[in-house]
């Protein structure tokens, strides 16, 4: 029996999970970190932004929320916008539910709850791969346990590193510049390039709409635009 046949235990695809995971982590904690001063600096209830962190357990819509939060827009338009960002959760959900078929609702629900981009990125790549498919959730339960766990202290050391900085620290540039370093890696073809060329291009002139609508706009036009690209392309 080879390796790629060998059977598997739920112990040892959990732990598989968590050693796979665990490199991720060194890009994952400094934007907890970020977070958690981040909402300390908009004001936010130290209850409040930790479980925004526990409950929402999405970095980029948390980055968003927060800053909007200490602009004070709209709770609708809050929601609505990071119900943009989230969207891409969907196509996750699509690609990993095929794998996930045969397990019970409690598994799914966890599952789905522990799904973010990182988890995802290795849980998928080894679902692809051959092997015994029996225990492979335990794996995805390891990796997504362990980006949570991750994320929940670096977002607590944050809030305590923020509640020592004096409220008129400009951390506001710490967004922009965090959201160029997700994006500018994902840039890999010409539908890519256009999404994010003509969100940017669209959140530059619409910067001043009331309650930052301008971003749920650049957001559709992001999606859109790129969504159009790709069709011609194929």
């Amino acid at each position: 029996m080879n390796a790629s046949t060998r059977s598997t235990t739920p112990k040892s695809e959990f732990w598989r999970g968590v050693r796979d995971e665990a490199p991720i982590l060194l890009g994952v904690a400094p934007f907890g970190l970020i977070f958690g001063a981040l909402a300390m600096n908009a004001l936010i209830a130290v209850p409040v932004a930790q479980a925004m962190s526990a409950i929402v357990f999405a970095g980029a819509s948390q980055f968003i929320a927060a800053q909007m939060i200490g602009a004070e827009a709209s709770g609708l338009v809050i929601v609505l916008v990071v119900f943009v960002v989230n969207l891409r959760h969907a196509l996750y959900s699509a690609s990993v539910a095929p794998h996930v078929r045969h397990l019970s609702t409690g598994w799914k629900f966890l599952l789905a709850y522990l799904l973010t981009d990182e988890a995802y990125a290795v849980t998928i790549t080894h679902y692809n791969q051959e092997g015994d498919p029996s225990n492979k959730h335990w794996y995805f339960f390891g990796s997504g346990l362990t980006l949570w766990a991750t994320w929940q202290f670096s977002t607590a050391i944050g809030i305590f590193i923020g509640a020592q900085l004096p409220q008129n620290w400009p951390l506001d540039f710490v967004l922009p510049l965090t959201f160029i370093a997700l994006v500018v890696p994902a840039i890999k073809d010409k539908a890519a390039l256009v999404s994010a060329s003509s969100a940017a291009l669209v959140g530059l002139l619409t910067f001043n709409f009331p309650f930052k609508t301008g971003l749920l706009l650049a957001a559709f036009v992001g999606i859109l635009s790129g969504l159009l690209v790709e069709g011609r392309s194929k």
